[in-house]
């Protein structure tokens, strides 16, 4: 299992409402998420500095990289663009972190 890591932020003013719109997210899109070996996805909102902590648990990086590249991830990201920093093509500005500590404790 592939852990990723990730540090987004939400524009100020918007983030009831993009708490809201997680509350769920798309069933077409979770379904996405799953079918490309997406096996845990969390994100943590930080209210003093609107950031957004990301973390998946993923099968396969190129499976994980074609999200990007499916008509429900495009239409998701073109919804969310006002509520957060975007990239030229919609994609929400996020900064990959690097995994400095794990432990897995096994029962």
């Amino acid at each position: 299992m592939i852990r990723k890591a990730f540090v987004m932020s939400v524009n100020s003013g918007y983030e009831a409402e993009y708490a809201r719109r997680h509350q769920p997210i798309w069933p077409e899109l979770e379904a996405t998420l799953l079918n490309h070996g997406v096996k845990n996805y969390s994100i943590f909102f930080h209210p003093e500095t609107r950031q957004l902590f990301a973390f998946a648990e993923i099968e396969d990086e190129a499976r994980w990289q074609a999200i990007a590249r499916t008509a429900v991830c495009l239409r998701w990201w073109d919804q969310m663009r006002e509520l957060m920093p975007c990239n030229p093509d919609n994609s929400p500005k996020a900064v990959e972190l690097d995994e400095v500590f794990h432990l897995e404790c096994r029962s």
